[in-house]
């Protein structure tokens, strides 16, 4: 007992005392060998022979560093798996959803109407965004929706006594519902204790929904750490009414074993070590993903972060400006949660990195942007960006505004800011399209519309945020000079003069590499 409360103290795993209960018992045949050779003044043969002779000791000792290093790398990673084993967030199988949308209409909170060509309620177009994150799951289906009048949001029970009546009577007598979706942000564990008793299905919150959605996208270990981290508020929040239930019954505020913790406090504290065990593991990532952007700002390669609004194209116009057939874009929300680069070449033959990343939503749970704000952070390094908005869908307009309120919140440079490429997608699904703003592009990636004239100004853009100058050169063809642009620099035209054994050279070519070329090949 006390080993097991030693371990937990520690915030080990449960399965992991349960092994050191069953080394305690059985004790390891290799185990007691070591044992032997340490009494005799031996050494493991798991840490390497004993070595005798000059530099011996050094060596073993070399030997032991080694291992030891491996051993914590090795843990490190056998952790981080560890941290990522979690509970389940929604139901397995089939569901049938009564979608249920509180409209505020007085107060404080009630919404303003939106400027969409279409002028529809901010409401209605929320209640559209909750039935496509439904969709999402797979075997999940909308039974019905409602949107709701309330007055008292942030109240117990979300709605007015009349209201709720009206609403307990509606599901009860809905055999078909099998869970509610309220479309909030997050309820406390107070209210979906009370409405799951009132109505005899589950009922989830949007957190909850985009969360379980996120953990089944999450393809890298930094993602799924990310939203490890996210889930950290939500697992507070269940503590503290799983112990306030238990306070109830008496065994809440006891101490454990006479460790003077109460439950209530050693789980906050196994809690908080999973939490610093999460950061640091971001944190080795981080420095991973530093490495990476420095080998690329050594190559010289620039960087085109794409950016936008969830399902608006950005996976599919990477494909399209790549020819990348491995890319698989999907038509679903945070189909995209990680940041993966891809190469690409531009008019001119200039090699490029586009970046795709996580779409954005309009009310995206607050643990999940701060969680993946350290990703986001990327975009600063970027060379230019590439803003896609989906024209056809009713609110782009609001959906531009989510995405560049992110951004100006990355504290990204101003220079960044202003090299934003705005690309108006999808103008294949609006009749005679025609852009409000002067400078958008409109395109169609699916089909390819528009795509050469894109290339175009993004080549435009990266030249000027690069400082990469566009030269002609004339070189000697016997020396070495022609072998060295095509190495360095962007060759686009060879103009051979054979009279005299030269030619113009017409590059693209960075600021340090030409430094370099007229030091080489001086004048």
């Amino acid at each position: 007992m006390w080993t097991l409360r030693a371990a937990v103290r520690r915030g080990l795993p449960l399965v992991r005392v349960a092994c050191s209960f069953r080394a305690g018992f059985a004790p390891d045949p290799r185990d007691r060998r070591v044992r032997a050779l340490s009494t005799f003044g031996g050494q493991s043969p798991d840490k390497g022979s004993s070595l005798t002779g000059s530099g011996g000791g050094a060596i073993a000792g070399r030997g032991r560093k080694e291992e030891d290093e491996e051993e914590d790398e090795a843990g490190e990673e056998e952790d981080e798996e560890l941290l990522l084993k979690r509970e389940l967030l929604l139901p397995q199988g089939a569901q049938r959803v009564f979608l249920l949308h509180p409209d505020v209409k007085w107060g404080a909170k009630k919404p303003t109407l939106t400027r969409g060509p279409w002028f529809l309620h901010k409401a209605e177009l929320q209640v559209a965004e909750a039935k496509a994150l439904v969709h999402t799951l797979r075997s999940w289906s909308v039974e019905e929706t409602m949107i709701v009048s309330t007055k008292t949001p942030d109240k117990k029970l979300v709605f007015g006594k009349g209201n709720f009546e009206l609403l307990t009577e509606k599901i009860r007598g809905s055999p078909q519902i099998t869970s509610v979706f309220l479309n909030v942000e997050r309820m406390s564990p107070l209210t979906k204790k009370e409405l799951e008793a009132a109505w005899g299905v589950e009922v989830f919150d949007r957190f909850t929904i985009v969360l379980h959605i996120f953990r089944c996208n999450a393809m890298t270990k930094e993602a799924k750490l990310q939203i490890a981290l996210a889930e950290i508020p939500l697992l507070r929040s269940n503590l503290r009414n799983e112990v306030a239930q238990l306070d109830q019954q008496g065994g809440g505020s006891r101490s454990m074993m006479g460790s003077g913790e109460t439950l209530m406090q050693l789980r906050q504290r196994v809690l908080k070590e999973k939490e610093i065990k999460i950061k640091k593991a971001l944190e080795r990532l981080k420095k991973r993903r530093h490495l990476l952007r420095s080998q690329r700002r050594k190559r010289e390669l620039p960087i085109i972060s794409v950016m936008g609004y969830t399902n608006c194209g950005k996976t599919t116009l990477i494909k399209a400006l790549t020819g990348d057939a491995a890319i698989q874009p999907r038509d679903q929300l945070f189909a995209t949660l990680d940041i993966t680069a891809h190469s690409g070449s531009l008019p001119s033959r200039m090699s490029v990195v586009y970046v795709d990343t996580i779409g954005f939503l309009s009310q995206l749970p607050h643990d999940l942007i701060e969680s993946f704000s350290a990703t986001l952070e990327d975009v600063a390094y970027s060379d230019i960006i590439i803003h896609v908005r989906d024209i056809s869908h009713p609110e782009t307009d609001l959906q531009k505004a989510s995405v560049l309120s992110v951004l100006k919140n990355l504290n990204l440079p101003n220079q960044l800011l202003g090299s934003i490429i705005e690309v108006h997608n999808k103008v294949d699904l609006v009749e005679r399209y025609e852009p409000t703003e002067p400078n958008a592009i409109t395109i169609s990636a699916l089909l390819g519309h528009g795509l050469e004239k894109l290339k175009t100004e993004i080549e435009s853009a990266v030249l000027k945020a690069t400082g990469k100058k566009l030269l002609t050169l004339k070189i000697k063809l016997e020396g070495a000079q022609l072998s060295w642009l095509y190495k360095e620099a962007t060759v686009q035209e060879v103009d051979v003069i054979p009279e005299n054994g030269t030619a113009n050279v017409k590059v693209i070519i960075s600021n340090s590499a030409y430094g370099k070329y007229r030091k080489l090949f001086p004048i």
